[in-house]
């Protein structure tokens, strides 16, 4: 190990006791290598995860990738998309993230009971904060303590306020307005929150906005994970969705229900959400089929500017105005599977009374919808960076990108085990673990680590966790539950609480993921005596020279271990546990972590390694934990972590490039004169940008401490 990393000269109150010392060398010993972890692969050439049946097979459901990809750069830019000119985009228009300063504030609305849940709280700065206020530098982190490399110091400030995005405003939609496409008619109702005066604002989400660039790598997303893995084509939560159904032309004519199970395409699961929400980009209420009746037979963005050298829209770009020359019906033809959209007949009921039954092509339209988004957002890889350049042979590999300065960084980062969790090419354990080869039939999404030790004095818990959600104690667990909370039909969201459960009844997991005990990092055999495990009934199979782990407690051993204090050896660790971002492009994603508390990647460092801002009961302090950095060596990381950036990200060459936007940035103190109800927007201009990339006059993207004033 580095030394500095154990030193206590550049922080005298982080002592390394004894304990923790051995406790690392324990850990260290257990390693396959001697001083470092093992740099991360290249992203370079990995590809993204297939969804089967999609693309190949017999029959598959998109006939035409590139067809189906202009569709989904299309719906994902367009403000009509939205119910008051909202788009994807507009929470994801720079390097896949947010850039916006103003009206970004909400209350701490997850954490449950406060009094401060639906109230906003002063900011560090001295503002006043909440709706319409415009961040300062001096605003961040959201937890400040009088010496931010000591977790024990004075705390100074401290807030459950978030640092998001604004959506839409409050209201229940009623129907699409076909004289003004990107406004849907929708009852307003008096938000006790998001207002000015007696004028609604735009309602801020309760986390912070993660990029989509090289999302397509993830297993599940979203910050707890609530994006299945499984696209049901229609809502975000796969077969934990009984309902969830699309519409299928059979070979005799017909056309039936039935039932879509398609695996690694969270990415489609993730596009159910805001469309069909009531804060992101759509009034309550809203269907996806009402959508397709909007836009079907519209020529797609057009309020918006489209490029000529559009990498994808240019060869579709309406010459005479503004969007493309086509329509989105034409583009669903040419891309997807008759069976899908050919069908004659009625297949439900509109929300407007008056209005004619759904046809199949609107009833369907959250099929077209998820996967054409997700085709499209499977091309943002950035895998262009000096970090993926070749490495020069050693332990660790150097790419041969990185200067001196960042290759000291790269082994700083290694040393001190970021890697854990930021592992991997995309530097994400919540990655597909098919991209970094995790052995076993259970692909490692559940996973058991030595969670804390004598860094709490509470002694060796070995914990159950999902992999690639942890627990850094960012905020108090009550703050927000995260992979630990529950889907709107009351399973847990988590799949190591999904599998503790069925140890205790035998009853098969909601989500259809193997969990063997043989390939847990730290088997149930090591802890538990012999008489209190059986064998375990997936068998061992696939254990290969682990077979002799295939053991698992008996449940009355695990029930009274779930009686004692933080549930024993029984311990699930998912409370308070958020997806682990990738750190590629980090110089332009700001604010940091699931709250947006952080402003600078040097908060962000102070924070790792003081060992996060509290000490949760499923906190993962056998990686975040207090270990001593200097000045020089935090310049070292930090010059590591911005080799990261891919440069067709800073400057939005192919396939970064983009049509025009206008982004609502907060309001005026005035009534909108077209909805006397809510405040007037002003609006960002981001202008749309062809496959060469950003003008000399435009210049790069800046990160997200550029865009604040003091």
């Amino acid at each position: 190990m580095n030394p500095s990393l154990i030193s206590t000269a550049n922080n005298k109150h982080h002592a390394v006791p004894l304990s923790v010392m051995a406790l690392l060398s324990g850990l260290l010993l257990a390693k396959t290598v001697a001083a470092h972890d093992a740099t991360p692969l290249s992203l370079k050439g990995i590809k993204v995860p297939t969804t089967p049946s999609l693309l190949d097979g017999t029959a598959p459901i998109v006939t035409n990738k590139k067809a189906a990809i202009q569709l989904g750069k299309a719906l994902f830019w367009d403000i009509n998309v939205g119910s008051d000119g909202m788009a994807c985009a507009s929470c994801h228009f720079h390097a896949g993230a947010d850039a916006r300063v103003k009206n970004q504030l909400s209350p701490g609305v997850n954490h449950l009971k406060a009094p401060t849940a639906s109230t906003f709280q002063p900011t560090a700065s001295g503002g006043v904060g909440g709706v319409n206020y415009k961040v300062r530098i001096s605003d961040f982190p959201f937890y400040q303590l009088s010496d931010p490399t000591d977790r024990d110091s004075k705390v100074v400030f401290s807030t459950d306020d978030i640092f998001s995005s604004s959506g839409v405003f409050l209201g229940t939609f009623k129907k699409s307005n076909p004289n003004d496409l990107a406004h849907d008619d929708c009852t307003s109702k008096d938000d006790p929150i998001f207002h000015i005066g007696d004028l609604n604002a735009r309602q801020s989400q309760p986390r912070n906005t993660p990029t989509v660039i090289n999302a397509g790598y993830n297993f599940r997303n979203f910050w707890d994970g609530r994006a299945n893995n499984i696209f049901n084509g229609a809502s975000p939560f796969g077969v934990r969705d009984a309902n969830a159904a699309i519409w299928v032309v059979q070979k005799d004519g017909s056309v039936r229900k039935q039932t879509l199970q398609l695996e690694n395409a969270s990415l489609a699961s993730q596009a159910m959400g805001p469309p069909s929400g009531d804060a992101e980009i759509a009034c309550g209420q809203r269907k996806f089929p009402e959508i397709g009746r909007k836009l079907l037979k519209q020529r797609p963005l057009t309020h918006q500017d489209i490029h000529p050298q559009d990498g994808v829209l240019g060869e579709l770009r309406y010459a005479v105005d503004k969007g493309l020359s086509t329509t989105y019906e034409r583009l669903i033809k040419k891309a997807f599977a008759s069976r899908y959209w050919a069908g004659k007949g009625q297949f439900g009921k509109a929300m407007d009374k008056a209005a004619p039954q759904y046809n199949q092509m609107e009833a369907n339209f959250s099929l077209f919808f998820g996967l054409a988004l997700q085709l499209y957002e499977q091309t943002l890889i950035s895998d262009q960076t000096p970090f993926d350049t070749v490495r020069k042979a050693g332990d660790p590999a150097i790419p041969k990108g990185l200067n001196a300065q960042q290759a000291r960084g790269l082994k700083l980062f290694l040393d001190a085990h970021c890697s854990t969790c930021h592992k991997g090419p995309t530097l994400s354990s919540a990655a597909n673990p098919s991209i970094y080869n995790v052995p076993g039939p259970d692909k490692g999404l559940v996973i058991r680590k030595t969670l804390n030790g004598a860094f709490t004095n509470s002694g060796v818990v070995n914990g159950i966790m999902d992999e690639g959600y942890f627990n850094t104690s960012v905020t108090p667990t009550s703050y927000d539950l995260g992979v630990g909370g529950t889907d709107p039909f009351g399973n847990p969201l988590s799949f190591s609480t999904q599998y503790m459960q069925s140890l205790l009844t035998n009853k098969k997991m909601v989500d259809p993921i193997a969990v063997k005990a043989c390939n847990l990092d730290n088997p149930f055999a090591n802890d538990y005596m012999p008489k209190e495990l059986i064998d375990d009934v997936k068998g061992k199979q696939g254990c290969n020279n682990r077979s002799v782990y295939a053991k698992l407690p008996k449940p009355s051993v695990l029930i009274a271990e779930m009686k004692k204090k933080q549930q024993g050896r029984a311990l699930v660790a998912v409370k308070g546990a958020f997806k682990v971002p990738s750190l590629r492009n980090v110089e332009l994603t700001g604010p940091y972590m699931h709250n947006g508390s952080m402003l600078t990647l040097e908060q962000v460092i102070d924070f790792y390694f003081r060992g996060g801002n509290f000490n949760n009961p499923h906190h993962f302090a056998t990686v975040v934990f207090p270990q001593g950095i200097s000045a020089s060596e935090k310049a070292d990381l930090v010059a590591f972590l911005k080799s990261l950036t891919d440069e067709r990200v800073r400057w939005e060459r192919a396939p970064f490039d983009h049509p025009q936007i206008l982004v609502p940035h907060g309001h005026t103190a005035a009534a909108n004169p077209q909805n006397l109800a809510v405040a007037k927007d002003n609006f960002l201009n981001v202008p749309a940008v062809g496959k060469y990339g950003r003008s000399r006059a435009l210049g790069p993207l800046k990160s997200f401490q550029s865009f604040l004033g003091r």
